[in-house]
């Protein structure tokens, strides 16, 4: 059960950085990212929840839905035997962060998880982290592009089906 739910976990933890864009950059990139997105000014709450307000965020292996509505939470990850979902609530803080506070179901059992990203902004540039000691990144450049983690963010819920499905799997045993 532990390992089933730390991959579901993991899942969570690393939504908006994906594995070829952690190994692609170099050391001295980070470096000077880091440094960019600590000089920049923390989103305010208005900003932060503007970017997840009614939109799902796919995560390659998964996707997680932020309603406006309740603030309610609902997200999936993996496939088949391995395939989980979470249900919870997220936030927006005053001081650029969103959380994702959620219980994980797996075939193996359930177990809670809060996983949250702090948010930066220089001009048209957000940067964004994961808490507690995650590395900064781009979230969106300036210009932005397609390739900016926050395109992957899309008005609408992608989420609950594919969550529906994962709960009859789970059900049926």
């Amino acid at each position: 059960m532990k390992q089933t739910v730390r991959n579901c976990l993991a899942a969570v933890a690393v939504a908006g950085m994906s594995t070829a864009m952690l190994a692609a950059a170099p050391a001295s990139a980070s470096t000077s990212i880091n440094k960019a997105a600590r000089a920049a000014e923390p989103m305010s709450f208005q900003e932060v929840y503007s970017i997840y307000a009614n939109k799902t965020w796919n995560w390659g292996n998964g996707a997680g839905y932020f309603p406006a509505k309740k603030r309610a939470f609902e997200a999936w990850s993996g496939y088949g035997r391995n395939a989980s979902y979470g249900e919870g609530r997220w936030f927006a803080t005053s001081s650029g962060n969103m959380c994702m506070k959620a219980t994980w179901t797996s075939r193996d059992g359930a177990a809670p998880a809060t996983t949250c990203f702090a948010h930066r902004k220089d001009g048209n540039t957000i940067y964004q982290r994961k808490l507690p000691d995650g590395d900064w990144y781009r979230f969106q450049t300036d210009p932005p592009r397609r390739s900016n983690e926050i395109s992957k963010l899309k008005s609408g819920d992608f989420v609950t089906n594919r969550v529906e499905r994962i709960q009859r799997q789970l059900d049926r045993g």
